[in-house]
C-alpha cells in the first residue's frame, strides 16, 4: 500500500508531443465529440419522443446512443482540453476511475450488442412470437443483465489495476489510462495479472465477435424465405447491426486480446474505440432505417409548427 502511494499522478504523452500539432488537432476532436454527442441525444429523444418507434430493436438502440455518448464523455472532454497544454497529467485517483467508467460503459456496450442481436434473431426468425418472447420485461431484464455484466467485467479489471504497486516511473505513452500502459508501470511482475485481464476482456470480446458474426450469418440466411421487401428490410437492418458491431469489436479485440504490451498504434486504435465508432453508430442506424428519419422529420416539423405558433402569438400581442 505505501508503494502505491509513491506516485500521486500520471503525466499523458498524448497523441503527439508537438504543440503546434495538438493546437491543429484540437478542432477536428471538438468537432466530432459535438457531432457525436448530438447525434446520439437526437437519437435518444426521437425514439423516447415517437410512438411508431416503440418496438424492442428502438428501445435498445436508445440505450447505445445513450452508452455511446457517455462513453466517449469518460475519455474526449480531458483528451481535447489537454490538447492545449504542454504537460498533461492525471491523479492516481482520476485515472482508476477513468479505467473504471471506460470498462462499464465499454462492457455494457459488448453484451447490449449481443442482445439486439438476438432480438433481431427473434423478429425475422420468429415474427409471430416477436412480441411474446420481447415483451418489455424481458427487454428490462435484459438490459439490466448488460449493466451489470459490465460492471462486473468493470469490477474486475478495475481491482487487478488498483492493487498494483505504483512507486516508480508515471509517464503514460497514451492520452488516456488504459490497463497494459499502466501494468507496463507497475512495481511487481505483472504476467500473471496480464493473462488474467486477456482472459476477462480480449478473450470474451473475441468469442462474442465471432459468435456474433456466425448470428447474423444465420439470420441473413433465413431471409431466404421472406418477401422481397422483407429480404431488403432485414438486410438493411442486420446491416447496420454488423457494420457497428464490427467497428467496436475489431479495436477492441486488437487493443486487448493480446499478451501485456503496447504499440504505435494503439493511439489511433483507442481513438477509433472512444472517437470514432460513438459518432458513426448514429449515422449508421439512420442512414438506412426510414423509420427513424421519418420519425425524426416529424418530430422537427412538430417543433417547427409550435415556435411558429409562439412567434405569432407574440406578434399580436
Amino acid at each position: 500500500m505505501g508503494n502505491r502511494n509513491n506516485v500521486t499522478e500520471f503525466v499523458l504523452l498524448g497523441l503527439t508531443q508537438d504543440l503546434e500539432g495538438q493546437k491543429f488537432l484540437f478542432i477536428p476532436f471538438l468537432l466530432i465529440y459535438i457531432v457525436t454527442i448530438v447525434g446520439n441525444l437526437l437519437i435518444m429523444v426521437t425514439i423516447m419522443a415517437s410512438q411508431s418507434l416503440g418496438s424492442p430493436m428502438y428501445f435498445f438502440l436508445a440505450y447505445l446512443s445513450f452508452i455511446d455518448a457517455t462513453y466517449s464523455t469518460v475519455i474526449a472532454p480531458k483528451m481535447i482540453a489537454d490538447l492545449l497544454y504542454e504537460k498533461k497529467t492525471i491523479s492516481f485517483q482520476a485515472c482508476m476511475t477513468q479505467v473504471f467508467l471506460d470498462h462499464l460503459f465499454a462492457g455494457a456496450e459488448v453484451i447490449l450488442l449481443v442482445v439486439m442481436a438476438y432480438d433481431r434473431y427473434v423478429a425475422i426468425c420468429k415474427p409471430l412470437h416477436y412480441l411474446i418472447i420481447m415483451n418489455r420485461r424481458t427487454c428490462v431484464l435484459m438490459l439490466l443483465g448488460a449493466w451489470t455484466g459490465g460492471f462486473l467485467h468493470s469490477l474486475v479489471q478495475f481491482l487487478f489495476i488498483y492493487q498494483l504497486p505504483f512507486c516508480g516511473p508515471n509517464v503514460i505513452d497514451n492520452f488516456v489510462c488504459d490497463m497494459y500502459p499502466l501494468l507496463k508501470l507497475a512495481c511487481t511482475n505483472t504476467y500473471l495479472i496480464g493473462i488474467s485481464m486477456i482472459a476477462n476482456g480480449g478473450a470474451i470480446c473475441t468469442a462474442i465477435f465471432f459468435i456474433l458474426l456466425v448470428s447474423y450469418g444465420i439470420i441473413l440466411y433465413s431471409l431466404k424465405t421472406h418477401s422481397l421487401d422483407g429480404k431488403l428490410k432485414a438486410f438493411y437492418t442486420c446491416a447496420s447491426h454488423i457494420t457497428v458491431v464490427i467497428l467496436f469489436f475489431v479495436p477492441c479485440i486488437f487493443l486487448y486480446a493480446r499478451p501485456n504490451t503496447t504499440f504505435p498504434i494503439d493511439k489511433f486504435m483507442t481513438v477509433f474505440l472512444t472517437f470514432i465508432t460513438p459518432m458513426l453508430n448514429p449515422l449508421i442506424y439512420t442512414l438506412r432505417n426510414a423509420e427513424i428519419k421519418n420519425a425524426m422529420w416529424k418530430l422537427w416539423s412538430k417543433n417547427m409548427t409550435l415556435v411558429d405558433r409562439e412567434l405569432y402569438c407574440s406578434c399580436k400581442i
